[in-house]
């Protein structure tokens, strides 16, 4: 028997109005919030064809709709119109006979600002998150908590302000916890959510020009890693927020290490248990808690390089650019090396697509040198290079591929126990709005 794997996809304020951004059509409902449209691309990362079925449950649990599907080999499918009733606000459960990925967008109603985020292969009974965000310069956020089991579950919430939220939440439910209309003593705060069986969250930050996503975090890394720090590139600024999943204060320093422009520098700064921090900003705004130059342009990689009492520590990195409101923001999550692999792969590549490029960010986690190649589905162009322990391989597709090219990549490491992780920009050329994406590469 073949084992099916499962990618739990939070997919809020559904509806049937045929929209597209990216290449991808939406679906649209009103909520508390403006607005939404989701669509979902599933990726068949096998050698085989992929039986999948999509089920859409509604918040309360109940079934909505069962789609059946397939994949062939080293495919992707894009949803365009999802099979839900107008109104329709929920999740979806992704069930395959083959390794399969799966990729969410989230966009306003307007279409001018969304975030991607990757479907999850299993819950947890922890998940932290370590930004967000009540009334902070404009910016509030909002978490999507779906159980995936055919039990109900008693879910407690405790925000590091001191906020503590319970709820149970019904077999296959979903609920949204909506920050703002919650009663915070502070702007900024991270969360830890606790579960009797494993569920999946995802994040949403957002004022009234932008939106980012990120998924939460099953647990920390000691050392954990980020394969793309922008600053003062072209307008483009990285903020990283580092939160201490432990239970003991820690001394974090961050190295940068430059892969396209600047210099290497660290950043140090101590992490109470439970909070969260903010690195980089300062760093290369002023060089604050750093030997960073502040105002150079900047673009490679970060890790933690130290951490005095080996504290898990879990980080949101926000690529931002303009004022308030921001005119482009994009969130990912950073990653544990001692989880990467020696190959990754990325769903979604484009090249010139109704406007939209994407560049790749590939980062040595492993302990020696490796070459690294990339390959792209239907094409002849690679992308190859040989990186030091954490050096990162950036590559900007736009121009290099085709026009119109909308395919997806894999890059594997070729020295014996190699790891690598890596993180997919998608922008689109010569937006005024937030037309910027980030998703984590899938470690395969």
């Amino acid at each position: 028997m073949k084992r099916k794997q499962r990618f739990a996809i939070v997919t809020v304020g559904l509806a049937l109005v045929l929209a597209f951004v990216i290449g991808y059509s939406s679906t649209f409902a009103q909520g508390q919030f403006p607005g939404y449209k989701s669509t979902i691309q599933t990726y068949n990362m096998s050698e085989s064809t992929a039986n999948i079925i999509l089920a859409f449950y509604r918040q309360d649990g109940s079934l909505e709709k069962t789609l059946t599907d397939i994949i062939e080999r080293d495919r992707s499918k894009i949803y365009f119109t999802l099979p839900v009733n107008e109104g329709f606000s929920g999740s979806v459960v992704i069930s395959s006979d083959q390794p399969v990925a799966a990729l969410s967008n989230m966009m306003n109603s307007a279409l001018s600002a969304g975030g991607t985020y990757v479907g999850e292969s299993q819950g947890s009974t922890t998940v932290y998150l370590p930004l967000l965000m009540a009334n902070s310069n404009g910016f509030n956020s909002w978490f999507a908590l779906q159980n995936p089991n055919p039990s109900s579950t008693n879910i407690t919430v405790n925000y590091s302000d001191g906020i503590t939220t319970n709820f149970t939440l019904a077999a296959y439910a979903s609920h949204n916890f909506y920050q703002k209309q919650e009663p915070h003593t502070s702007s900024l705060f991270s969360a830890k959510v606790t579960s009797d069986e494993p569920v999946v969250v995802v994040a949403f930050l957002e004022d009234s020009a932008s939106m980012a996503a990120y998924n939460g975090f099953a647990s920390g890394a000691v050392n954990p890693a980020i394969p793309l720090v922008n600053a003062n590139n072209n307008g483009i600024n990285t903020d990283i927020q580092i939160q201490n999943t432990g239970d003991a204060d820690t001394i974090v320093t961050v190295s940068y290490q430059p892969s396209a422009a600047g210099s290497a520098c660290t950043e140090t700064q101590t992490i109470a248990a439970g909070q969260t921090v903010t690195f980089a900003k300062g760093a290369f705004e002023s060089g604050a808690n750093s030997s960073c130059s502040g105002g150079e342009r900047f673009i490679g990689s970060g890790y933690v390089s130290s951490n005095s009492g080996s504290q898990p520590l879990a980080a949101v990195i926000s690529q931002r650019s303009g004022g308030t409101p921001l005119t482009q923001f994009a969130s990912y999550g950073s990653f544990d090396p001692d989880d990467a692999t020696s190959a990754v792969r990325m769903p979604a590549i484009n090249d010139r697509n109704s406007g939209f490029f994407t560049s790749i960010n590939v980062m040595n986690v492993g302990p020696a040198e490796t070459a690294i190649e990339c390959s792209f589905t239907d094409t002849t162009y690679t992308v190859t290079g040989t990186l030091q322990p954490n050096e990162t391989l950036t590559d900007l597709q736009a121009n290099k591929i085709q026009d119109g090219y909308v395919g997806s990549a894999t890059c594997r490491a070729t020295a014996a126990g190699a790891k690598i992780v890596g993180v997919v920009n998608q922008l689109k050329t010569g937006a005024t709005d937030d037309q910027f994406q980030v998703y984590e590469a899938i470690n395969q």
